[in-house]
């Protein structure tokens, strides 16, 4: 195999374990400030003892987020150097402003984790959260308008000679697929870690441990999960659009939509023939597409047929795309089957089924974050810089990136195995139902 697909191996194996991490950073924090901060309103023990567990975990996988993006921002100097040549000066404000935002992220999650019961209002303790959500949130904001300005670049011009010049770098950053990329990303990371979350608390019901204490924590996790799935949804649905109108290509490859026509179907599943280019057994929703690119049933959407052969991103990515829209859909479904069964009064541990579907969302919330980026990365193709960089011309020339990929692949195995074990041992011996009588004691104090 060329060095360059060694890079996009290795790039790819990066981001894929990275996003884990990332995105339970980004998302966990929200959980941890909400459980705290409702634990001080109601003067509710479990809800502050929630919080405080769910920190411990939260500082271990921050720890192997920020080992798995450093390697991220090393990669893109030593793996697309013609590319950090062409878009480094563009790209470098958004570049400096996550490492900034990370900082700042960890300076209150230092001052917040030491501060435990150090303050005669808990108020104040619960205020040093906050900080740690917008430096998270930020974080992802900052690195999501790289990859968007990868997508639909902006704020420069390119001279003939490939000189780049008349940099904006707020322009770069606030490019066109900005906001839609950045709401979904969001929104995306925060229902993930809810129904990670719930999972938790509902693999410990499962198990017999019938304490209040979880049947809290899964209530608290499952109402805001189903809120933050209802707004992945939306976002999904404006991300859509906006393929529609700046990357055609992608949309279509990934609905195996060919010729541009009106009351476009959406097709889910099937067989792709590519000699000619017919999908067999897949089930059509008629309109559909066309109501997803552009908000009617009679909208015309772009087919692969009117795009260079050359320039057509992996035919693959159609069942990413499937997937990732179906599972956003069970977390629909999971999340207002428990508020339904809940608001019938019903008690949750008499529901196997409906537990099981919970502990089941987390790990298919995760997929769907894998499909989504996939999707993202692949449907760019060929293009590393959409109609400015191939990503053939944007590789290393370096001949031993295949050795590296070996290096960084148990890199990364070691880091899963320390991380799990690591986690596992945090809680182990310690249950909540011991930790809460010191919790309660120190709140009547």
């Amino acid at each position: 195999m060329d060095s360059v697909l060694w890079s996009r191996i290795l790039t790819a194996e990066t981001l894929a374990f990275h996003i884990v991490w990332a995105t339970i950073g980004v998302g966990v924090p929200i959980f941890i400030c909400l459980a705290e901060g409702w634990g001080i309103w109601r003067k509710d023990p479990h809800f502050i003892l929630l919080a405080r567990r769910w920190t411990r975990g939260f500082v271990i996988t921050v720890a192997i987020g920020v080992v798995t993006g450093t390697c991220i921002g090393l990669m893109l100097s030593l793996l697309w150097p013609k590319f950090m040549q062409l878009a480094g000066n563009v790209i470098s404000l958004p570049l400096f402003m996550e490492t900034f935002a990370f900082f700042f992220e960890a300076i209150f999650l230092g001052t917040y984790l030491y501060t435990w019961d150090r303050f005669q209002k808990p108020v104040y303790h619960w205020l040093t959260s906050i900080p740690i959500i917008i430096g998270s949130s930020m974080s992802a904001v900052f690195i999501t308008t790289v990859n968007s300005f990868m997508n639909t670049p902006a704020g420069f011009k390119l001279s003939a000679s490939g000189r780049v010049s008349h940099i904006d770098l707020i322009a770069a950053m606030l490019n066109p697929s900005t906001p839609s990329e950045v709401g979904h990303v969001l929104s995306s990371a925060y229902a993930t870690c809810g129904f990670l979350l719930a999972a938790i608390a509902a693999w410990h019901l499962l198990k017999g441990k019938t304490h209040v204490y979880y049947k809290k924590a899964l209530h608290l996790t499952m109402a805001i999960s189903f809120i933050l799935s209802l707004l992945t949804f939306v976002a999904g649905d404006l991300s859509g659009k906006f393929l529609a109108t700046w990357q055609p290509a992608k949309l279509a490859a990934g609905e195996w939509h060919f010729d541009t026509r009106t009351n476009a179907p959406l097709v889910i599943g099937g067989i792709l023939d590519e000699k000619n280019l017919e999908v067999k057994y897949g089930l059509e929703i008629p309109s559909a597409l066309s109501f997803l690119a552009t908000g009617s049933i009679d909208g015309k959407v772009t087919g692969l047929k009117e795009i260079p052969r050359s320039e057509w991103p992996p035919l693959f990515i159609h069942y990413l795309f499937d997937a990732m829209v179906g599972i956003g859909f069970y977390l629909i479904f999971i999340s207002a089957a428990y508020l339904a069964y809940w608001l019938s009064k019903k008690e949750i541990i008499q529901s196997r089924w409906l537990l099981r579907g919970i502990v089941l969302a987390a790990p298919l919330a995760f997929l769907a974050i894998e499909f989504g980026w996939i999707y993202a990365e692949v449907g760019r193709q060929p293009w590393i810089i959409t109609g400015l960089m191939r990503v053939d011309q944007a590789a290393t020339t370096a001949d031993n990136v295949g050795m590296v990929t070996l290096m960084f692949s148990l890199l990364y195995l070691l880091l899963a195995i320390v991380a799990i074990s690591v986690l596992s041992r945090l809680f182990r011996g310690r249950p909540a139902e011991t930790e809460l009588h010191a919790v309660e004691g120190r709140s009547r104090t």
